[in-house]
């Protein structure tokens, strides 16, 4: 009985069960009938069960062959997965493609792109995780990830394939509350110095970590996220420089306000990158995809 049930099998009980008859069965396998007769009997004796009752109608499943199949169907499908992955594979295909994603941008253009490819309906899973400041970096690194979206900085050399996205701008905009906001002229360093600054992590666990903090202030509080950021400004909690791209409905709301700051934010170029020796389809669609995703950037087109 331990080896009584066999993949074979279960493949023959679900045919005889969807067409209704071993002949429809036959047909669908492309099996002689009498062979189906004999892979159902032989394991009918073998389990010491009826597993279909026969009639000149057809053959309908029994309560045991009812259990046998509900009990056997997921290992069917899991290896019709498995099969549709080594095709996948064979052609190609990454059985996983995993993405960091930066804070510093939006998820809704990588969302978008995850819903195109999705459509393809290809066995690959996909996998994004969100990393802050140097933590994409990490990640390829680390090979925690494929592709990481919204890179800046230095690139490291040899390894990695770069392809940039856009542009970042910064403004320094505060709560209108903000003792700050009401002062009437530029905001000094020394104004800077009386109040907490809000700053996000770095991701990074290999990597030194990295402060983005362009100032001296008061205290300094750390946030996980951009998100996280925007809502302690907004609430007056403390200061600092916000992405162009990400701010445009507070600023309209009045959630937050633009001032002028004596001590300036650079811009960012980002960039998608990924390791050279990685050559997949799946990878190098979503890089073809991502790159030519709106970002919210602003585009160099030199």
């Amino acid at each position: 009985m331990h080896n009584s049930i066999t993949l074979e099998n279960l493949r023959v009980l679900e045919a005889i069960r969807q067409s209704g008859s071993f002949a429809g069965a036959a047909q669908m396998l492309h099996k002689v009938p009498s062979a189906l007769t004999y892979t159902v009997s032989k394991l009918e004796d073998d389990l010491g069960l009826l597993l279909f009752e026969r009639s000149k109608k057809g053959a309908r499943l029994t309560a045991a062959g009812t259990l046998l199949l509900e009990q056997g169907r997921p290992i069917l499908e899991a290896v019709a997965r498995l099969e549709e992955s080594m095709r996948a594979f064979e052609a190609g295909w990454e059985p996983c493609l995993r993405i960091a994603h930066d804070v510093i941008l939006s998820t809704k253009p990588l969302l978008q792109v995850v819903g195109e490819f999705l459509d393809k309906e290809l066995p690959v899973e996909v996998a994004y995780d969100s990393v802050a400041v140097g933590g994409g970096w990490d990640s390829l690194i680390s090979e925690r990830c494929d592709i990481a979206i919204g890179v800046s900085g230095d690139i490291p050399k040899g390894e990695f394939e770069v392809q940039e996205i856009g542009g970042l701008s910064f403004l320094f905009a505060i709560a209108p509350t903000h003792p700050l906001a009401l002062l009437g002229r530029p905001i000094s360093a020394q104004d800077l110095r009386e109040y907490p600054s809000i700053v996000v992590s770095d991701s990074s666990r290999i990597l030194p970590k990295v402060s983005t903090g362009i100032f001296e202030s008061k205290q300094t509080v750390k946030v996980p996220d951009l998100a996280s950021k925007i809502a302690a400004q907004c609430m007056g909690l403390g200061v600092g420089y916000l992405p162009t791209h990400l701010i445009q409905d507070k600023l309209k709301d009045g959630s937050l306000v633009e001032r002028e700051c004596e001590i300036p934010r650079a811009d960012l170029t980002l960039y998608i990158a990924w390791r050279k020796t990685k050559k997949g389809k799946g990878l190098r669609w979503f890089v073809e995809h991502l790159g030519a995703a709106d970002w919210g950037l602003s585009r160099n087109e030199g």
